[in-house]
């Protein structure tokens, strides 16, 4: 395995420092957290047939629901790249191990936040069910972090969790939609648009050409502002539909031209490739920085006195339904289909890289403000996510116990 690129270090240094600047505004002076993160700097006047309920643009949204779509995208690539390239995790038959290890965190996980929220929650907004979409998300970053020490930095296991961790992301993300879509049914039309967007670029600019045509035509495929006029399309369309709008970007990602192999996910060698996938990907890496360190800020607030049955749900479904489910579903599924682990992880890898999915902040913080009423519940479960990070740190004196 290619060595993955420093760049994923800097944006955990980044989302930590926004974490951390919230947590202490939040502690010392809440009103005035609160005033900035909920400053209404626009009052967005929208149609009916686009958003049916009255919107304000704040530091909150713009951050949540505008630029972490960049990131989203940016995970994005590194999946569709490890499904669709030569050499991918997903390419091979070995991706039947890590799909059902995938599919079996977020439904373990999901069956662990009901049966503590049914059993000990008390608040009145409470309902049965409620929030089982939170704990599906991972964090890419911070996993990736503590992964590095607890393995070598070129270790199979590495990548193995960072796509796990991309995949449960998305996963995530498109299980809120599906589960609270904002709007009635007559809004999903609005998803003709990044389909329309999405096959339009690819037709006209994204499709492999001809040999024999002219230089200009070949060449054509490399500009970059038409998957950009694609994207903003295709944003748009996500977001009319009532589904998450940090999914807007995901549709476009297949017409966009890429590179003919997998060097592994974030891989430093991809620096060097010149397709328009990978050069965009290069463009988003030091804006990214800030973006995290601003979604840290605007949503890594967390308040310390907030504990409640939703942080312990938080907890169990990180800490035992990730773990549990992750393994399990790698193991069931090796034994149906008969399929080998990756090349050089065993056993003892996946118990850690389950115990490093039990990290959660980035992508199940951004479904609090859907998934649940808001007020306690949220903070609560806020400071769930914030003390789940503790897992790293687990891992790693794991890591020194388990037998190699």
């Amino acid at each position: 395995m290619y060595r993955v690129s420093p760049f994923i270090r800097r944006f955990a240094l980044c989302l930590v420092a926004g974490l951390l600047a919230a947590t202490l505004w939040v502690n010392i002076a809440p009103s005035g957290y609160y005033d900035f993160i909920e400053w209404r700097l626009v009052d967005l006047h929208l149609p009916a047939w686009i958003a049916p309920t009255p919107a304000s643009l704040t530091p909150a949204s713009l951050v949540s629901d505008g630029v972490m779509a960049l990131f989203i995208f940016f995970l994005g690539k590194e999946l569709w790249e490890s499904l669709v390239l030569e050499r991918g995790l997903l390419s091979g038959p070995q991706s039947f191990v890590l799909l059902g290890g995938v599919f079996g965190a977020a439904l373990m996980a999901s069956l662990i936040w009901i049966g503590v929220e049914a059993g000990f929650e008390s608040a009145d907004e409470s309902s049965f069910g409620i929030g089982w979409t939170v704990p599906v998300g991972s964090d890419v970053v911070l996993s990736y972090v503590f992964g590095r020490l607890v393995f070598r930095a070129n270790h199979p296991a590495l990548h193995v969790l960072l796509l796990v961790s991309i995949a449960l992301d998305i996963l995530g993300l498109i299980l809120l939609g599906v589960a609270h879509p904002s709007g009635g049914l007559l809004r999903l039309a609005w998803l003709a648009l990044p389909v329309l967007a999405s096959f339009g670029v690819w037709a006209l600019y994204g499709r492999r050409p001809d040999p024999n045509a002219p230089e200009r035509f070949r060449r054509r495929g490399l500009l970059l502002w038409p998957y950009i006029v694609a994207g903003v399309f295709s944003y748009i369309g996500i977001a009319a539909a009532g589904l998450p709008p940090a999914l807007g970007l995901l549709p476009i990602i297949p017409a966009i031209p890429h590179a003919d192999r997998s060097f592994g996910l974030f891989a430093e060698a991809e620096g060097f490739l010149h397709d328009p996938l990978n050069r965009i990907a290069h463009y988003l890496a030091p804006p990214l920085a800030l973006v995290l360190f601003f979604f840290g800020l605007t949503r890594g607030g967390i308040d310390f006195s907030a504990f409640s049955a939703s942080s312990a749900a938080v907890l169990a479904a990180f800490w035992l339904g990730k773990p549990l489910g992750f393994i399990a579903g790698c193991v069931l599924t090796a034994m149906v289909t008969r399929t080998q682990f990756s090349e050089g992880i065993g056993l003892r890898d996946l118990c850690l890289v389950g115990v490093l999915l039990g990290m959660g902040f980035t992508v199940p913080v951004l479904a609090l403000d859907t998934a649940l009423p808001g007020g306690g519940m949220a903070e609560a479960a806020r400071l769930g996510l914030a003390i789940s990070l503790l897992a790293g740190p687990a891992a790693l004196v794991l890591a020194r116990i388990l037998p190699k």
